[in-house]
């Protein structure tokens, strides 16, 4: 039984010419794994989302509808966030 199936895709210029550097570099040896690879993080990617909506997300709107006096006001949310944004900018530096 086959695992593979062929398909023809289109891409932009850019990206067809950031695949076939990714394997005139070495990095990979065919386009297929380039693009297998950036599916796999996409995959990924959609996981992270997917685990911190669940963990995350949801938790804190079901503590906050079991009782409201524990939100906060939104200016005090885009605070906290831009300072947390501004410490993650400073480890980087």
């Amino acid at each position: 039984m086959r695992t593979t199936q062929s398909l023809s895709i289109t891409l932009p210029i850019e990206m067809a010419e950031m695949v076939k550097a990714k394997v005139a570099s070495g990095e990979y040896a065919t386009e297929s794994e380039v693009i297998r690879d950036g599916l796999r993080t996409l995959l990924a990617r959609d996981a992270a989302i997917e685990k911190w909506l669940v963990e995350e997300v949801v938790p804190t709107l079901d503590a906050i509808d079991a009782d409201p006096s524990k939100a906060r006001p939104l200016e005090d949310a885009r605070k906290r966030l831009h300072a947390r944004i501004d410490k993650m900018v400073e480890a980087k530096q």
